[in-house]
């Protein structure tokens, strides 16, 4: 039987809301594969993914039935034990990567702050309390804790509020000389994502990830792939580290790895992992029964060579209509990124722009995002069938052409 709500709109989230989010003036409430329903019944096509967690769409069957199975049997057991989803969830992660041992929480900040405690620990067991230094690139996006959010190179967020986290280094992503001239025996991780998600959906160059994993080598540092936004099938591959074929020490995993249940996960290796011994680290929730049986069910429905290739020639429709459109209308100077993670980089007449295309999209019944005020991203299902693909990218060149005639 359904509920009876009381009605709320828009508005409320003013009166009741903290102001640090600044949502679109519609409301949906409704979500079926790639299409979404606002308050008025407006039909939108979703190409923003949820910022790239929904990874299977809206409501998916699969998700939807282990949700509610698991649902009607047990919700939350604490870590005290362990339940029966985290151990299935975790042993093909396992299997699936170069993974030994995985750590669940619940977001990806949560799944980074295990990481980067994780190497400093491993650093400090091994060589010392003074082998503390992270290295982390201009422009990158770990997480909003006082601790991510320090690693994070972008100081819009980190400024504010008080002392940052001491021993972070910021370098210029894809600059291998300036990893090499930073890295020192004083550095325990370089984290870098290897498609950088927020600062503009920029994909690492593949000379740039192998000497970084060289130089961590010789420098006895860990190396620290944050897969939160590229991971899960997104770039075509279940981990875009297997795109670039290096092997992290680390990767932190969430967004897709929920299809939209908050989870996230750590995973490492069977000999860092010792270093967090019993009651160095943990979470409440992580681990919890709900989101590990989502996360398996995700898991099962992407990891398959069909659904990953259909990633891949995805891209490809993508990409070359979003340059013929970008050409039409002299909007776009660049699209670039991997599989269904896509950044159309604004031309100098449109730079700083982003917000204002978003809205014209939505306008038009189009749902995209933007990296950085110069990039629109598409983040799309990674299910979205071709129908969708045509009729979303036909409704973002109405929105295009509007904006560019105005």
């Amino acid at each position: 039987m359904s509920v009876q709500h009381d009605p709320v709109q828009r508005a409320d989230f003013d009166q009741f809301m903290v102001p640090n989010y600044a949502p679109a003036a519609f409301v949906p409430v409704r979500g079926q594969g790639s299409r979404v329903w606002d308050q008025s019944g407006r039909e939108l096509i979703d190409f923003a993914g949820g910022i790239a967690v929904n990874v299977l769409g809206h409501c998916h069957p699969a998700l939807v039935a282990a949700l509610t199975e698991q649902a009607n049997c047990m919700w939350h057991i604490s870590n005290v034990f362990t339940n029966e989803p985290a151990l299935r969830l975790a042993r093909k992660l396992v299997d699936a990567t170069f993974a030994e041992r995985v750590f669940f929480c619940n977001s990806g900040a949560e799944a980074n702050e295990a990481a980067f405690k994780l190497a400093r620990r491993v650093a400090h067991d091994r060589f010392g309390p003074d082998k503390c230094e992270i290295i982390a690139a201009v422009n990158s996006f770990h997480g909003r804790t006082l601790f991510t959010v320090s690693v994070g190179g972008q100081p819009k967020y980190s400024d504010g509020f008080g002392p940052k986290i001491q021993g972070i280094t910021h370098v210029p992503f894809n600059d291998l000389a300036a990893l090499k001239a930073a890295i020192s025996d004083k550095t325990c991780a370089v984290v870098l994502e290897p498609v950088q998600g927020e600062g503009g959906v920029l994909p690492a160059e593949q000379a740039y990830l192998e000497g970084a994993r060289k130089l961590c080598d010789e420098h006895h540092a860990l190396l620290i792939f944050d897969e939160v936004q590229c991971g899960m099938g997104r770039t075509g591959e279940l981990f875009a580290y297997m795109h670039y074929g290096v092997t992290p020490d680390i990767l932190s995993s969430a967004k897709s790895l929920g299809g939209g249940f908050p989870i996230g996960a750590m995973l490492t290796t069977a000999e860092l992992a010792k270093h967090l011994a019993v009651g160095t680290h943990g979470t409440t929730y992580g681990g919890n029964p709900l989101a590990c049986a989502v996360g398996e069910a995700v898991l099962d429905t992407i990891n398959t060579p069909a659904v990953l290739a259909g990633v891949k020639r995805k891209h490809e429709q993508f990409a070359s209509r979003l340059r013929a459109i970008g050409a039409k209308y002299g909007l776009f100077s660049e699209v670039r990124g991997l599989g269904l993670l896509i950044g159309a980089v604004l031309s100098d007449a449109w730079k700083g722009k982003a917000k204002t295309v978003l809205d014209a999209a939505a306008a038009e019944g189009v749902l995209v995002l933007q990296a950085s005020p110069d990039v629109v991203r598409f983040a799309p299902s990674l299910v979205v069938d071709e129908v969708d693909i045509n009729e979303g990218l036909d409704r973002f060149e109405r929105a295009v052409a509007h904006l560019t005639q105005a």
